[in-house]
C-alpha cells in the first residue's frame, strides 16, 4: 500500500479479492430480522413516497408482489425482477455491478482497519479460543467499530458509484432500521436484507430502482453517522483515508463522497467589463475567483486558507436591479474559465425557494445536499442562495415555515458549525434585496460583505447606458472617456477611501463620541474602544462580528489578484505542489495599515447598522398596521354591539 500525502492508496488487487464473497452475498442468503419488522407492502400515498415502511413478509406462504422469488435474501434476483421485461437491463446491470464492488470495498477498508487496529490478531486468538478475559472488552468494541465502518464505506461507495446512474426520481424510504453492528458481515447481511425489502417495495421501475438503492445508501450513511458519534475505538477509520484509483473515490472517515461532476451551466456568463459600479463587490468577486484556482487536489487545501484572507462566506445586498445577478453571472463565467483551463472540475448550484418542501424534514434535507455538493473536496465549488430573505426563515418571526427555519439551521450549521472545515476549494455567496429580514446569526456567518449598490455617479450612468444600448445605433457619445471611470483599481481605491468615517447616522454618533474623547483611532486600544461603543449603540455586534472584521482585513493583507498569466496556462502556477503556491502568494501579501483596519471596521458596522435601521422599521411599521387593525375591529365591535 503507497501513500501519498494523507491519502493511502487502496489497491485494486485488494478490493477484487472480495468480489467472490461480494458476489456471493448478493445472490443469497438467510437472514431472520433482528431489529426491523418484516410487513405486507403498503400502497404508496403518491409516486416515490410510501405510506410508511414496507417490508416484503418472511412469513412463508404469505402472497407478496414477486411471488415467483423464493424466500431469502437474493438481491441479484431482486433487481431482476424489476419491470415486466425478461432481460436484465443496463441499468440493473450496472446496480448490480455498482452493489458488488461496494461490497467489495467495504470489506477491502474493514480488512485494512483491522490491521491497523491488531483486530486481526484478537479474532484468530478467539478462534483458537486462546482469547485473554482482559481482552474481550476490547474485542466487542474493536468488531463494534469495524461493523460500523464496513456499514459506512458500503454506503458511500453505493452512492458515489451509482450517482452517474440518477435521474430527476425520487424516493422516501424512511428511517434504515435492521443496522447491526456485532461484526462486519452480519452488518452486511443486515443491510443487504433492507435493502431488498426497499427494492422490493419501491422499485416499480428502473429509474425507482436507483433512486431506492441511493435514497437507501444515504439514509445508511446518516444512521451509521449518528452511532458512530457514540462509538468507541473508530479513530483509525476516521483519520484515515483510501483512495481507490480506478473510481476517483476517495473513503474519509465519516464524510460522504460525492462523484465530482460539473453542474451544465446554462446561464449566460458576463465579463467584468458588463458589470458598472459596484466596485468593491466587483474587485472581490474578480480576486475571489482566481482565490479558487490556487486549490491543491492532493493537499485538500488552499494556501489563502491557511495563510487567511479565503473568502468561504458572503453577502451581497442592495436594491433591486443593482446587479446582484449579473456579478453572479460573472463570478460563475470566470470560475468555470479558469477550470476549463486548469482541467478542473466546476460545480455551480444555486438553493432557491424550490428546496422549500411541505414534507417534514425535507427542506432540511434538500440544503444538505446543496452543501454537500459544493463541498465535495474533489471540486471547486460555487453555491449561491438568491432572495435568501425568502428562503432561510428568520426565527422568531410568525412569518418563517417550519421549511424555511429547517434551511436557516442547516446553513448555519454548514457556514459556522462545530464540524465546518474550510479547504478553499469553494465559496457561498448569499444575495438579498431585503438583508434586514435575515436571520442576525445567519447573516453575521457572512465573512465578507459585498454592497451591490449599481451606477452610482454620472460616468457610471453613461457607461452603463452606452452598454446596454448595443451598437446597432449612430448616436455620438459626446464628452465622456467611455469606461475610464470602471477602472477597478482606480475605482476601488476611492471606495475603500470612502469608509474612512462611517456613513449610517448610527455609527457616526458612535464615531464622533469615540474619536472626540481618544483622538485619531492610531492604537489598537482605541479601536478596541471603538469596537465596543459600537457594541454598546447595537448589542447585535459580538465576537463573532470581530471575527468577520479581522478576517477582512486579512483579504486586504491579500490585496491583490493572482496575476493573469497564473490562470492562463496550468504552467506558472496551477501545476505546481501546494509547498510551492504557498511560497509565491506569500511574496505577495501586503502589511496590514491601521487605515485597513477602520475602512473594514466601518464597512462592516455601517452594514449591520444599515440592516438593523431597516430591521427595525419594518418592525415598527408592522405594529403600526396591527394597532390600526385592532383599533378598527374595537370601533365595529362596539358599534355592533351598540346597534
Amino acid at each position: 500500500m503507497s501513500q501519498t500525502g494523507n491519502v493511502m492508496e487502496l489497491r485494486e488487487d485488494d478490493i477484487t479479492k472480495h468480489y467472490a464473497s461480494a458476489l456471493a452475498m448478493l445472490q443469497g442468503f438467510d437472514h431472520a430480522p433482528r431489529i426491523a419488522k418484516s410487513e405486507a407492502p403498503q400502497a404508496e400515498r403518491s409516486s416515490g413516497l410510501g405510506t410508511r415502511r414496507a417490508f416484503r413478509s418472511t412469513t412463508p406462504g404469505l402472497v407478496t408482489r414477486r411471488t415467483e422469488r423464493p424466500q431469502g435474501v437474493q438481491v441479484l434476483a431482486a433487481i431482476e425482477a424489476v419491470g415486466e421485461g425478461d432481460l436484465v437491463t443496463p441499468t440493473q446491470a450496472a446496480v448490480q455491478t455498482g452493489l458488488r464492488r461496494a461490497i467489495a470495498i467495504a470489506e477491502a477498508v474493514a480488512e485494512q482497519f483491522g490491521e491497523r487496529t491488531g483486530l486481526v490478531d484478537l479474532k484468530r486468538a478467539n478462534l483458537a479460543g486462546s482469547l485473554a478475559e482482559a481482552k474481550k472488552a476490547e474485542f466487542s468494541e474493536l468488531l463494534t467499530a469495524e461493523a460500523l465502518a464496513a456499514l459506512y464505506t458500503f454506503a458511500n461507495a453505493t452512492a458515489y458509484l451509482l450517482a452517474a446512474h440518477a435521474s430527476e426520481e425520487t424516493i422516501e424510504i424512511g428511517d434504515v432500521e435492521e443496522m447491526l453492528v456485532e461484526n462486519a458481515q452480519l452488518a452486511l447481511h443486515g443491510a443487504l436484507w433492507e435493502l431488498d425489502q426497499d427494492i422490493e417495495a419501491f422499485a416499480a421501475s428502473d429509474a425507482k430502482l436507483v433512486a431506492t438503492v441511493l435514497a437507501f445508501a444515504e439514509a445508511l450513511m446518516a444512521k451509521v453517522a449518528v452511532r458512530a458519534e457514540t462509538a468507541g475505538r473508530l479513530e483509525p477509520f476516521r483519520e484515515a483515508s483510501w483512495k481507490v484509483e480506478a473510481d476517483g473515490l476517495v473513503i474519509d472517515g465519516f464524510t460522504p463522497a460525492h462523484k465530482a461532476k460539473s453542474s451544465t451551466l446554462t446561464m449566460q456568463f458576463k465579463k467584468p467589463n458588463e458589470v458598472v459600479g459596484n466596485h468593491i463587490a466587483k474587485y472581490q468577486a474578480l480576486r475571489l475567483a482566481k482565490m479558487l484556482m490556487a486549490y491543491d487536489f492532493d493537499k485538500r487545501l488552499n494556501p489563502f486558507a491557511e495563510l487567511g484572507g479565503f473568502i468561504f462566506t458572503f453577502m451581497g445586498d442592495g436594491a433591486p436591479g443593482t446587479g446582484k445577478t449579473t456579478l453572479i453571472q460573472m463570478m460563475a463565467g470566470l470560475i468555470n474559465d479558469y477550470c476549463q483551463v486548469a482541467g478542473y472540475t466546476f460545480r455551480y448550484q444555486n438553493l432557491s425557494t424550490d428546496n422549500i418542501d411541505s414534507y417534514q424534514g425535507k427542506s432540511g434535507q434538500n440544503a444538505r445536499a446543496f452543501i454537500n455538493n459544493i463541498i465535495e473536496p474533489n471540486v471547486i465549488g460555487f453555491g449561491t442562495i438568491d432572495d435568501i430573505d425568502q428562503l432561510a426563515g428568520k426565527r422568531g418571526d410568525r412569518q418563517s415555515s417550519a421549511g424555511q427555519l429547517e434551511i436557516t439551521a442547516v446553513l448555519m450549521d454548514a457556514f459556522a458549525g462545530a464540524n465546518t472545515v474550510v479547504r478553499g476549494n469553494c465559496t457561498f455567496g448569499m444575495f438579498s434585496n431585503y438583508p434586514e429580514n435575515v436571520d442576525d446569526a445567519l447573516r453575521q456567518r457572512a465573512g465578507a460583505r459585498f454592497l451591490v449598490d449599481g451606477p452610482q455617479t454620472r460616468e457610471d450612468y453613461i457607461d452603463i447606458l452606452h452598454l446596454l444600448m448595443g451598437k446597432n445605433h449612430d448616436i455620438p457619445l459626446g464628452d465622456h472617456d467611455l469606461m475610464a471611470a470602471q477602472e477597478i483599481k482606480a475605482a476601488v481605491a476611492a471606495s475603500f477611501e470612502s469608509h474612512g468615517k462611517p456613513k449610517e447616522a448610527g455609527l457616526l454618533n458612535v464615531w464622533d463620541r469615540v474619536s472626540g474623547e481618544l483622538g485619531d483611532l492610531d492604537t489598537i486600544a482605541k479601536l478596541g474602544t471603538y469596537l465596543k461603543g459600537i457594541q454598546q449603540a447595537d448589542a447585535r455586534f459580538t465576537g463573532r462580528a470581530i471575527k468577520n472584521i479581522t478576517d477582512a482585513v486579512k483579504v486586504r493583507a491579500m490585496d491583490f489578484e493572482l496575476p493573469d498569466a497564473w490562470v492562463e496556462t496550468p504552467e506558472p502556477f496551477l501545476a505546481k505542489d501546494y509547498e510551492t503556491k504557498k511560497a509565491m502568494i506569500s511574496e505577495l501579501r501586503v502589511p496590514i495599515t491601521i487605515d485597513m483596519v477602520i475602512q473594514e471596521i466601518n464597512r462592516y458596522a455601517d452594514s449591520e447598522f444599515r440592516y438593523a435601521d431597516k430591521s427595525d422599521e419594518v418592525a415598527i411599521e408592522n405594529a403600526v398596521r396591527d394597532m390600526g387593525r385592532m383599533d378598527e375591529a374595537k370601533r365595529r365591535y362596539l358599534a355592533e354591539k351598540s346597534g
